[in-house]
Parts: structure tokens; sequence; C-alpha cells
């Protein structure tokens, strides 16, 4: 198990930043706007149970089981606090990390997230598509997510975006596919970790996401004692590729927060 470290940062530049992909995706996804993340702290991502390199040994499907690989990943990379930042599914690792191992999570950054379960036609869904990924073993099932990722804005003015993360998901495993959908299917509504969670949390939601709306952000914003909003304009789901800079700010933001805190 290790980090991907885009920014190695020295004693005294702050809390790292520890990011979270989404699914069908990898680190990858996070590339550019780790890049443009402000000041020199470090910055690392990991690659979460089901993505290439990380399908021997599977367990039962379970968001919380993720949440385990991250912590026994910072454990050896010598990480003890770090301001935590997940996208979509990788929202849910966090805020399942926040509740497990809350001595790790200095801050959360919710990134075109929920902190609710899905309905039972959203969870009947997911499991119908891990059925068919393993049954063709093919990524067909989840291809047409390199449109539905991004907002219309980016789809018409930046189509390369596109092209990145159909490239992306064209890397992923269908065995991995299948186990990301199954474990998102059996996750609870984690919004009590939310109001119990102590540390500064900034919540990133882009104004095109028809995924996870703003409606989906402005919940968990209520539920959190210190959370902050960030509406990231002409993006969808996929708010760090489509506008990096703007997400990579906000980042920064609550790693300022989260120092201070400290």
């Amino acid at each position: 198990m290790t980090l991907h470290t885009f920014r190695e940062g020295s004693p005294g530049d702050g809390l790292p930043i520890v990011l979270i992909h989404g699914f069908p995706l990898d680190h990858r996804m996070w590339l550019v706007a780790a890049a443009a993340v402000p000041g020199t702290r470090a910055v690392h991502a990991v690659d979460l149970p089901g993505t290439p390199g990380h399908l021997a040994d599977l367990p039962e499907p379970a968001i919380e089981a993720s949440a385990a690989y991250v912590a026994t990943a910072l454990a050896q990379a010598g990480i003890g606090r770090a301001v935590v930042a997940g996208m979509s599914m990788g929202g849910y690792v966090a805020l399942a990390l926040a509740e497990a191992h809350p001595e790790l999570v200095a801050a959360l950054a919710l990134v075109d997230t929920k902190s609710t379960a899905d309905p039972g036609e959203a969870r009947a869904n997911r499991l119908r598509i891990a059925d068919e990924a393993e049954a063709t073993d093919s990524v067909a099932p989840v291809r047409p997510m390199a449109t539905t990722l991004v907002g219309e804005s980016t789809r018409a003015g930046h189509p390369a975006v596109s092209d990145q993360v159909a490239a992306w998901i064209e890397d992923q495993s269908p065995a991995g596919i299948a186990w990301s959908q199954r474990a998102m299917a059996a996750r609870p509504d984690r919004t009590h970790v939310l109001r119990a969670f102590a540390g500064p949390v900034t919540v990133v939601v882009g104004d095109e996401d028809a995924l996870t709306p703003i409606d989906a952000a402005e919940h968990m914003v209520a539920a959190a004692a210190d959370a902050l909003l960030v509406v990231v304009p002409r993006a969808g789901h996929l708010a760090a590729a489509e506008q990096p800079a703007v997400v990579a700010a906000a980042l920064g933001d609550l790693a300022q927060r989260a120092d201070a805190a400290s």
C-alpha cells in the first residue's frame, strides 16, 4: 500500500493533503488540481481497492474496507494527521475514515459527493452495473460516464477533458468496477459523522453537477459545525478535473483553516 506523492513538502509546511478519487477512476483524476494547490505542503493521493494494481485479495465490497485501506496507507507513510479530500466515491470513503479514525482526519473536503445513502432505485442500478461488468468482462457499462461525469460547459468548451476521462475509464478493471459499485450500494447514511466532526469542512460542488447536485452539498454544509460551501462555475460532477484551479484554491484554504485549528 503506497501513496502517490504529487508534492513532497517539508516539515513546517503545514498538514499534508490526501486526495481520494471518484468512480470509475483512480488517483490521476487529481493530477492538475494537486499541482495547483497553493503553498508547499505535501500533497498525496491514494488508489482505492478495485483500481488497477489493487485487485488481489479484495475483501467483501464495503466503503469501510476502502477507508481501512487508506488508514493503513497513511500509517505506512508515517502520516498521523491530514487534510482528507474525497471526490464522489472518495467522499464516501473520507466520511468512513473520519468515523473509524477521527484522529487521522484534521479537515474534510467533500467534493461533488453526498453524505446520504443511495435510495433503492440507485442502489439497484449500481448492482445491475456490477453484474453487467462481471458478465461481459468489460468496462462497457460505465463508458457513458465519460460524458455524464462532466458538465455541459466542459463537454462544449473542453472536449479533451471528456476524452481524458474516457481513457481513464478504459484503464479500469471490470472486477474492480463491480467491487466498487457493490461497496457504494451497501454504504449507510453518514450525515451523523459530519455532525460529530470537530474539524473544518469544505463542501465543493460543480454548478452543473447532475449526479450530486447543489442541494446534496447544502445538506452537508448544514450538518457540519464548521463548513464552507464552494460552488464551482461551469463544472459538473468532476469539478476537480474540469476547473482544477478553483478546486485547488478551495483545498488550500481548507488546509490553512486546519493548520490554524491544530
